[in-house]
């Protein structure tokens, strides 16, 4: 029998003040933002691919090229920090390119009065977790702002991969009939940041899903396995996730609500807070588009990799209804799933 779910918690909690429209995040605000500014006043083609990165072709080799910025509140969290979501965070993005990472670079911007203790945690996770995924930080920079400006710390990284065989994993290439495969249960990353950043406290400690993917992607790229696109399942969660990948193929996905995992003590918390566990973020976990013949084998060699050992099919790729995902209930109902105003948890990475 299942453990209760109990939760206490310092102060009386307001649901609606997790509900937050953030600036930052992955809601039809940001997207827009990217749609209307960002993209017409850089247009390219690698940007029109609307991907993790920017796959280019240096002479004969293609290699995969990405960054991101991480401003997470609190900066060390359980099961992780900064320094470990920046690493996992970029090799990801390379990953979800098809690429195997190579190199990465680091930026810091440190506010004034940041202890040293703190920036020497961040750097030693920093070069632990790159180490453990054997890839090496080869350049950075680093900048101080005035006390009040920084918020601590904020950290820049960006990565360098080189792609190994001539797919072209993007969400382009989806198409009808694909199988949607999900590596794992959702929702504790976003959980896990704001239970410290609110004083929350579980029977048992969320730690966050942060963790490298490349491992699982490069073991179905060596079976041969056709991919048609991967991608990670940050800010805006697993619902915003697909929902970019049905509106960029403009194809349909729907999804079966019971085949998605989500741990009791993390759904606990959702329920009482009034968050949607498939909107939360995730920095440890993927889906894979793939062909519907070729799925239960690329599930077999996801179950063979620790960070994917839960994988699951959660639903399929069809004709219609275009650029939309839909989701199944237990009892067989459906709702469309739409992108949120903004993010229900700013400053998770």
């Amino acid at each position: 029998m299942a453990k209760p779910f109990t939760i206490t918690c310092p102060v009386p909690v307001n649901p609606a003040d997790f509900v937050t429209l953030a600036h930052g995040g992955g809601g039809r605000l940001m997207h827009q933002l990217l749609e209307q500014f960002v993209l017409p006043a850089f247009r390219s083609e690698e940007l029109e691919a609307r991907h993790d990165g920017a796959v280019l072709k240096v002479g004969q080799t293609r290699l995969a090229f990405t960054t991101d910025s991480y401003v997470v509140a609190p900066l060390f969290f359980p099961g992780g920090d900064i320094g470990t979501l920046a690493v996992n965070g970029t090799i990801n993005d390379l990953a979800m390119c098809g690429a195997r990472p190579l190199v990465l670079s680091t930026a810091f911007i440190i506010e004034e009065g940041l202890p040293f203790e703190t920036l020497k945690g961040v750097l030693d996770s920093i070069a632990k977790t790159s180490r453990e995924a054997g890839v090496k930080v080869v350049t950075g920079d680093t900048k101080v702002v005035d006390r009040g400006k920084g918020d601590g710390l904020f950290v820049n990284t960006a990565g360098i991969g080189v792609i190994e065989h001539q797919q072209f994993i993007a969400p382009t290439s989806v198409r009808a009939g694909d199988a949607v495969l999900l590596s794992g249960d959702v929702g504790r990353h976003g959980v896990a940041i704001m239970a410290v950043r609110e004083g929350l406290e579980f029977e048992s400690t969320i730690q966050t899903d942060c963790a490298t993917l490349a491992a699982s992607v490069q073991a179905m790229l060596d079976a041969n396995i056709e991919i048609h696109c991967l991608r990670d399942l940050t800010r805006g969660g697993l619902a915003t996730g697909l929902i970019e990948i049905a509106e960029s193929s403009r194809l349909h996905i729907n999804i079966a609500e019971a085949e998605i995992v989500v741990e009791e003590n993390v759904r606990g918390a959702c329920e009482i807070l009034g968050l949607d566990p498939l909107y939360l973020a995730n920095e440890g976990r993927f889906v894979a588009m793939v062909p519907e013949k070729q799925a239960e084998r690329a599930l077999d060699i996801m179950r063979s990799c620790s960070v994917s050992s839960h994988a699951r099919r959660i639903g399929t790729v069809t004709e219609a209804p275009a650029s939309l995902v839909t989701v199944e209930s237990c009892i067989g109902t459906r709702r469309i799933l739409d992108m949120h105003s903004g993010e229900q948890l700013p400053r998770i990475c």
